[in-house]
């Protein structure tokens, strides 16, 4: 990157959410009755369980969105959008918060990254100390909510009810974590380092939200804190004016409108960290219903996952003729190796074609061509091997928390 006007104009106050600030939080506190919500209504395809979602251009930076709730905002990105290219435009960026006191506005002239705890010196670092202080670095990556398709986990788990869309990618902009920790002076003994925002909890007995990571992972040369989003500042909605970037892991440790660093000498003992977000350790975190006494361990790492993009279930294709199909992949920690198309249901295989390798972390294009026999129902079934070997389960991946679902999916289509 070069420059940061692109990123931050000359302005001593930026009023992130328009002209009319922090009055448009209390417009989307509005029943969902009013007009402005009743725009349209999106039907996300779960089975045995109510699918329909309005669509909402409300809010203020964002664009056409699924509306899952308005407090704290959980807007999903639509997944037609997917279809258009491998990075996700900001104003559709998905949306997801823990808490709904985030400020309405930031003062970048006062804003200040602490960095402190089991270091040499305490930092107190400006926006312009990190835009024009550090190496500036870019990184191409998935940020994917750990809920992202519970709403097609059978049977049904309590939480958002995300679809196919609390996921997007983006080529991130900021410096590396690195360097900051390297500015304040990890002392010996350091274990992790914890992550706070500008949102608080909402009640005075309720944890505030905050993640660590192990100090070799913060260290690694890749966790990023980020200013920009392809190209642009972060919107607000998306943690203006800095986040954490994890690449290869849940956005769960992404943490928005980052305004605290502590570098811990023992291991963090905070909700968020020590307890919430916890998986069965079983292959794909899967476990049966009801089923007791399996350790849990912490959500970290993302599982490969691969969708059909220009091809809706419901469709109807022409038997006998080639067709094409596209779509995106991701490998998780890692990057993609390979993608596989099924025409009937799984029962045998054909390759894609990968597109273009914008980073490890990020989607990646396949396309392929493929002709339906005979006239009838038929299953399109797609299907990702990540650069490390791990493939796409075809069994369903169930659990109480309804998390890291990377289940192949089916698309069912008449050939006619």
């Amino acid at each position: 990157m070069h420059g940061s006007d692109r990123f931050y104009p000359p302005m001593r106050r930026r009023h992130l959410l328009g002209r009319v600030g922090a009055g448009t939080l209390a417009l989307l506190s509005a029943p969902l009755s009013r007009p402005a919500w009743a725009q349209a209504q999106v039907d996300l395809h779960a089975p045995g369980a109510p699918s329909l979602r309005p669509m909402t251009t409300a809010y203020p930076q964002k664009g056409p969105m699924i509306l899952q709730r308005t407090s704290p905002p959980w807007l999903e990105t639509p997944f037609k959008v997917f279809d258009k290219g491998v990075f996700t435009p900001n104003d559709q960026h998905y949306v997801s918060w823990h808490w709904a006191t985030f400020p309405s506005e930031i003062d970048v002239g006062t804003f200040r990254l602490t960095v402190r705890g089991h270091v040499n010196q305490t930092l107190s670092l400006s926006l312009d100390d990190l835009l024009h202080g550090m190496p500036r670095v870019e990184l191409a990556a998935v940020n994917q909510c750990a809920g992202n398709s519970r709403l097609y986990m059978q049977p049904h788990v309590a939480g958002a009810q995300w679809a196919n869309g609390s996921m997007s990618n983006a080529l991130w902009g900021g410096v590396r974590l690195k360097d900051v920790l390297d500015r304040a002076g990890v002392k010996a003994g350091a274990v992790q380092v914890r992550f706070g925002g500008l949102d608080e909890a909402l009640m005075p007995e309720a944890p505030k939200f905050l993640k660590s990571l192990d100090i070799d992972h913060a260290r690694d040369g890749e966790t990023m804190i980020a200013f920009a989003m392809n190209g642009e500042q972060l919107p607000l909605l998306n943690g203006f004016p800095l986040r954490v970037v994890v690449p290869g892991w849940s956005a769960v440790y992404w943490v928005k409108m980052l305004n605290d660093i502590e570098v811990l000498d023992q291991p963090d003992t905070n909700y968020w960290t020590s307890t919430g977000y916890r998986v069965p350790d079983t292959p794909n975190s899967t476990i049966t219903p009801g089923q007791m006494g399996v350790k849990l361990v912490p959500v970290t790492r993302m599982p490969p996952r691969s969708f059909l993009t220009n091809i809706n279930s419901g469709d109807t294709l022409r038997a006998g003729m080639p067709t094409p199909a596209r779509g995106i992949a991701f490998g998780g920690d890692c990057g993609v190796a390979r993608v596989d198309l099924s025409i009937d249901g799984g029962k045998s295989w054909q390759p894609s074609q990968l597109g273009k390798d914008e980073g490890k972390y990020g989607f990646r294009r396949w396309q392929a061509q493929f002709t339906l026999p005979a006239r009838g129902s038929h299953g399109l079934m797609v299907r990702c091997t990540n650069s490390n070997g791990v493939m796409q389960p075809s069994a369903p991946v169930w659990n109480p928390a309804g998390y890291l679902n990377n289940t192949i999916e089916t698309t069912h289509v008449v050939a006619a």
